[in-house]
């Protein structure tokens, strides 16, 4: 049987092998639906065969080699867009590459049985398979590519932008405090309060870049647990978030035995970047809900706050590293930008932890990050 009428023929079963391999790719593919892992798989897969199909000269398939292969920019190829895609995902390059791997092994695995006698015609189904296969591979790395630089200049000049907000607000805090005179203690206290408020804000920023610089060093997220108090660790992480949010309402509501095995400094840095999370994209004069309860070897921990509801598309990517949620006119207060680093980090402390992490959005229940850690380590 030709290759190509293989792969048409054979879809399904090639999918499903797909499908598989994507699922493994942790920890990117843990929050994305079956949908969304196989993405344009079959659209790649329809290409690649109707390319094997297509007749090509010496002088064609030399260029092809070169990556010389014609191209008509007006036209998003089905692996361009997957290179998008996958990026946004939080795929590494080397997963996405891993994925192109799998696919073709899978596809000559289940095919070569059916060729028949290896002649000249299966050779040359499985060289024109091989081209299209890293031509596909090579429209995908280059749009990952492109879009990966993309996000990191946009980082750049989101960085710029809110790192100037605090230094400008701190500068101008020590001005008055040099002309202030010793006596007015009010106006102290609350340039002190702007002090705190913006040295806060950048110490937030600053511990998520260590963080995600490490992450993207290839070093996992260490951990040293201790025998912690999950309720000690909120309250200090309330004093983080606060001092960021001020005119933000803190609701606890924290139930049965909060006690077990943490890292009490990554958990206040998670705490306290949910709860900022939560303070930036509540609407004006909500508070943010906090609850947490112990039971059955696990504590859960949710962070609610109530505004306008996060587009399902964008819960299926905002644990992934730079992603900032677009800003809301009915939001006066929160900032125009973020890191998008946060969340990123959150999820890397809970996954260290040997916990779960998830979101729900919704007009009428609000978003909610809902946190679940074994209170003891595994093993």
């Amino acid at each position: 049987m030709k290759l190509a009428r293989y792969i048409k023929d054979h879809l399904g079963e090639i999918l499903a092998e797909w499908d598989a391999f994507a699922l493994t790719l942790q920890p990117a593919a843990a929050q994305m639906s079956k949908k969304a892992l196989r993405d344009h798989a079959q659209q790649i897969l329809a290409a690649i065969a109707k390319d094997i199909e297509t007749g090509q000269s010496a002088q064609e398939q030399q260029a092809k080699s070169q990556g010389l292969a014609p191209d008509d920019p007006a036209i998003q190829t089905a692996a361009a867009t997957h290179g998008t895609l996958r990026e946004i995902s939080g795929f590494t390059l080397v997963q996405l590459v891993a994925e192109y791997r799998a696919l073709r092994a899978t596809v000559l695995r289940l095919w070569l049985p059916h060729a028949g006698d290896f002649n000249d015609a299966v050779a040359e189904d499985v060289v024109r398979f091989n081209e299209a296969v890293d031509q596909a591979l090579a429209e995908s790395a280059v749009t990952y590519s492109e879009h990966a630089n993309r996000t990191r200049d946009t980082f750049l000049a989101i960085l710029g932008h809110d790192l100037r907000t605090p230094l400008a607000a701190i500068s101008m805090a020590g001005e008055l405090l040099e002309r202030s005179p010793q006596a007015n203690a009010e106006r102290n206290v609350m340039t002190g309060r702007r002090l705190r408020r913006s040295a806060a804000t950048m110490s937030t920023m600053v511990n998520d870049l260590l963080e995600y610089a490490r992450t993207q060093l290839g070093a996992e997220m260490p951990v040293t647990r201790a025998p912690s108090d999950l309720k000690d660790i909120y309250f200090a992480a309330l004093h983080d978030a606060a001092a960021a949010h001020p005119d933000c309402d803190f609701q606890p509501d924290l139930d049965g035995d909060l006690r077990g095995d943490f890292d009490a400094v990554r958990m206040q840095q998670l705490i306290t970047n949910l709860l900022t999370n939560a303070a930036q994209y509540r609407a004006e004069g909500t508070p943010v809900q906090v609850s947490a309860r112990g039971s059955d070897g696990f504590v859960t921990l949710a962070v609610t706050n109530h505004g306008p509801a996060i587009p399902q598309a964008s819960l299926t990517t905002i644990f992934s590293p730079l992603v900032q949620l677009p800003v809301d006119e009915e939001q006066p207060g929160r900032p125009a930008t973020s890191l998008g680093l946060g969340l990123f980090i959150a999820q890397e402390i809970t996954l260290a932890h040997g916990g779960t992490i998830s979101v729900t959005s919704s007009e009428d229940a609000g978003t909610v990050f809902t946190v679940r850690l074994p209170v003891a380590a595994e093993g």
